[in-house]
């Protein structure tokens, strides 16, 4: 797993949290050191295992605690320039959802040695799409629930998007469009600063 995404997991805990938090579960995880280095590879067996400490220490399901770390990557302040890559995706929240199938490769302009599992955007209906995340960890899904959740709310839409868990080999999320204008969305300039 490329240490961004451990990174991530030690930023949502500390960021939401708290140093002390964080520590218990990184010690709880057998981690040698409680602080990631952002551009090296790790075993997938570390993240399962600090993904389930931070569970236990927050007292939450992996699952949950995977989605609030979605969310947290597209709204807390660290994570802009996350949310300013997602952003380019479209101009509404729907053709966000169906450029989705170009972000592993947008991340990989970002950092080239990130490789993000193949995403795949099926349309199911007018303003219906199944996003299947190939090959991924396990649990993914519910990470791209919580960032999904979080880009509907930037957009200012209404989208019903649920886990659907791992269809042929695919972690698969639902997203449901129900009101492209239903608020007003978050400010986003397209030059960063601006």
């Amino acid at each position: 797993m490329h240490g961004l995404i451990n990174r991530a997991v030690q930023d949502f805990m500390r960021d939401s949290y708290g140093a002390e938090a964080w520590l218990r579960a990184a010690r709880s995880a057998g981690l040698e050191t409680a602080d990631f280095e952002p551009m090296l590879i790790y075993d997938d067996a570390v993240t399962e295992r600090i993904v389930a400490a931070v569970a236990a220490v927050l007292q939450r399901r992996p699952s949950d605690v995977l989605e609030d770390i979605g969310h947290y990557l597209v709204t807390h302040e660290r994570m802009a320039p996350l949310r300013r890559l997602l952003r380019f995706g479209g101009v509404d929240f729907a053709e966000f959802v169906q450029s989705l199938d170009d972000l592993p490769d947008w991340a990989r302009l970002a950092v080239e040695d990130l490789r993000l599992p193949p995403l795949e955007v099926r349309e199911t209906g007018p303003g219906g799409w199944l996003l299947r995340l190939q090959g991924a960890p396990r649990g993914s899904g519910y990470a791209a629930v919580g960032m999904l959740r979080a880009m509907a709310d930037d957009y200012g839409t209404l989208a019903f998007v649920e886990y659907q868990g791992a269809i042929e080999g695919a972690e698969c999320v639902q997203i449901r469009l129900l009101e492209q204008d239903f608020a007003e969305g978050r400010a986003f300039q397209l030059a960063a600063g601006a």
